[in-house]
């Protein structure tokens, strides 16, 4: 199963990330199990990133402070699904 974590304070680039994210998993065959959590709190954000917004996946930091295309997020996400 992918953990993913959108990194966060709810901004409008964060919910960007958050939406390229769902269309990266939609795009996915075949569809993996996953859990999607927004992380707002800001002292959890920093053990990660210093700079939102950001994405984790199964606590691999794989983009920080900038929206990455869900292209790039689906690729991260097939690499994760073969290490797992």
């Amino acid at each position: 199963m992918l953990t993913i974590k959108v990194l966060g304070p709810g901004c409008p680039n964060c919910r960007k990330v958050e939406a390229h994210t769902r269309q990266a998993l939609a795009a996915l065959d075949p569809q993996p199990e996953y859990e999607l959590v927004k992380v707002t709190d800001p002292l959890e954000i920093s053990q990660y990133i210093l700079a939102t917004p950001g994405l984790v996946i199964n606590e691999k930091v794989v983009a920080a402070a900038r929206i990455p295309s869900p292209a790039e997020i689906e690729g991260w996400l097939a690499e994760a699904m073969q290490a797992t």
